[in-house]
C-alpha cells in the first residue's frame, strides 16, 4: 500500500492551509461571536450568511480552491464541465489531507464549497443523476449559488436501521407523492437551500433493500414544511442547521427520483463511502487544533510554580493524544487507499472502522484540551466546546458507533467462518 499523495495534492493541501491561516482564521472568531450575539439578543438574523463568507468564497475560488472534493475516475461529457466549476478530480487518498486541513476551521469547508451535505448530494447527482437533474441542481451546487439538504432520519423510528424509514414516496402515474416526517435534515436552515434529497418508502413488498427511493424535492414544493430547527447541545449550526420537516401530499414529477425507484440503499452507500473519509479526516484536523490549543495553554500558564503541561499527568495525555491522532490518520488513509483501489465493497470494514475511531479520538483530545483550559474551555472564548459538540454529533450523524462496530465484527467473523468451513471440508475428506 502507498499513502503518498500526488504532487498536485501536496500543492493544494498547502494552499488550503495557507488560506485558512491567512484569510479565515483572522475573522472566524469574530464571525462566530457576532452570530452568537445575534441569536441571544434577537438582533441580526443569525441564519443569514455574512457577506464576509461570500467574500472568502470568491477569494478561494479565484485561487482554484473550490470543489476540491470532486472525485477522480468519472468519464463522459459531464466530466469536461468540472473545469468551469472547480475541482481537480482528486482520489480519496489525495483529498484526505485536504479534508484534514479544512477540519481546523468550522468555516473552511463552506468557504471551499466542500461542506456537508452539499458535497455528498453533489456526488449523488454526479454518480446517479440524470442529465436533467444535473443541469437543474448539480451545476448550481458546484457553482455555490444554491444549497441543499439531506432528509433521511425520522423521529418515529430507530433510524440506525435505514430499512425502518416510513415516509412514503409512492409513484402515482407521472408523479411521486411524499407523505411523512423527517428530522435532523441537515442544511434545511440555509437561506439558499433549494432542494432536498429525501429517502422514502416506495414499495413495501419489495426485497428489504429495494423498497426505498431517493427523491429530489424542491424546497418550495407545496406541502414541505419546516416544523422546527433543532439544536445540538445548544448549538444551531447556523446558517445551515438541522430541521424537523413534514411532507404532506408533496407531489413532484416522476423524473425527480434519482436513478429509478428502489435504489436508495445503493445510492446511500455510494454517497457515504467517500463522505466518511471526508468526515473522519476533518475530525483529525479538529483534534489537531485542539491539541495545538492544549499545548499552547499548557506552556503559557502556570500553577503551583510549574507550567500546566508539567502537572497532573498532562505530559502523558499530550503524548497519548499525539499517538492516537497519528494512528487514526493512518487508519483513515488506509480506508481511502482501499476505496480508491478496491472500491466501497472491498473497503467496507475499513470505512466503518474510521467512523468509530476518528470522532472518538477527536472527542477525547478535545476533552483534554477543555480540561487544561479550565473554565475558559467551556466558554465561547475558545472553539473547544463547539468542537466537542461537533465530534460527539458525528458519532451519530452517519450512523451510531454500534452499527459501524457491527459491520467491522461481521467482516472479521466472516474470515473465520470461511476458514472453519474449509477446515471441516478437509477433515471430512
Amino acid at each position: 500500500m502507498d499513502f503518498t499523495p500526488s504532487p498536485r495534492a501536496v500543492e493544494l493541501t498547502e494552499a488550503v492551509r495557507t488560506f485558512i491561516r491567512d484569510e479565515i482564521a483572522p475573522i472566524e472568531h469574530a464571525l462566530h461571536r457576532r452570530q452568537g450575539e445575534a441569536r441571544r439578543t434577537g438582533g441580526a438574523d443569525p441564519w443569514q450568511v455574512p457577506e464576509e463568507l461570500y467574500e472568502l468564497q470568491r477569494r478561494a475560488r479565484a485561487q482554484g480552491l473550490w470543489n476540491l472534493f470532486l472525485p477522480a475516475g468519472h468519464e463522459g461529457p459531464y466530466a469536461q464541465r468540472f473545469g468551469t466549476r472547480g475541482g481537480t478530480g482528486l482520489t480519496n487518498l489525495d483529498y484526505a489531507p485536504i479534508a484534514e486541513a479544512t477540519g481546523w476551521s468550522f468555516l473552511a469547508p463552506y468557504v471551499f464549497n466542500c461542506n456537508a451535505p452539499d458535497s455528498g448530494n453533489a456526488e449523488v447527482l454526479l454518480r446517479y443523476g440524470s442529465p436533467e437533474q444535473r443541469d437543474r441542481w448539480l451545476d448550481p451546487l458546484l457553482d455555490g449559488s444554491i444549497r441543499s439538504a439531506f432528509a433521511m432520519t425520522e423521529p418515529g423510528v430507530a433510524s440506525s436501521d435505514a430499512t425502518n424509514m416510513q415516509l412514503t414516496a409512492v409513484v402515482q402515474g407521472d408523479e411521486v407523492v411524499l407523505d411523512g416526517r423527517k428530522w435532523w435534515t441537515t442544511g434545511i436552515g440555509h437561506p439558499n437551500c433549494e432542494v432536498l434529497v429525501v429517502m422514502g418508502l416506495t414499495d413495501p413488498g419489495a426485497p428489504k433493500h429495494a423498497r426505498h427511493s431517493m427523491v429530489l424535492v424542491p424546497r418550495d414544493t407545496p406541502g414541505v414544511k419546516v416544523e422546527r430547527m433543532l439544536d445540538t447541545m445548544g448549538f444551531f449550526d447556523e446558517p445551515f442547521g438541522h430541521g424537523e420537516v413534514s411532507f404532506t401530499d408533496v407531489r413532484v414529477p416522476l423524473s425527480h427520483i434519482v436513478a429509478g425507484p428502489g435504489r436508495a440503499f445503493e445510492i446511500a452507500q455510494g454517497r457515504l463511502g467517500p463522505g466518511r473519509v471526508h468526515h473522519a479526516m476533518r475530525m483529525i484536523g479538529l483534534a489537531e487544533r485542539a491539541l495545538h490549543l492544549a499545548c499552547e495553554r499548557g506552556l503559557s500558564r502556570s500553577a503551583f510554580g510549574r507550567p500546566l503541561a508539567d502537572l497532573g499527568g498532562n505530559r502523558e495525555r499530550i503524548a497519548e493524544a499525539r499517538i492516537a491522532i497519528d494512528s487514526t490518520r493512518l487508519l483513515i488513509l488506509d480506508a481511502a487507499w482501499k476505496l480508491d483501489t478496491v472500491g466501497a465493497r472491498g473497503a467496507l470494514a475499513e470505512v466503518s472502522a474510521i467512523k468509530v475511531a476518528a470522532p472518538n479520538v477527536a472527542q477525547q483530545v478535545i476533552d483534554f484540551a477543555m480540561q487544561i483550559h479550565g473554565g475558559a474551555g467551556l466558554s465561547s472564548d475558545f472553539p473547544l466546546s463547539g468542537a466537542w459538540t461537533a465530534a460527539r454529533a458525528v458519532r451519530l450523524a452517519d450512523g451510531p458507533d454500534e452499527v459501524h462496530k457491527d459491520v467491522v465484527a461481521r467482516v472479521e467473523l466472516a474470515k473465520y467462518s470461511r476458514h472453519s468451513s474449509h477446515s471441516e471440508h478437509r477433515a471430512a475428506r
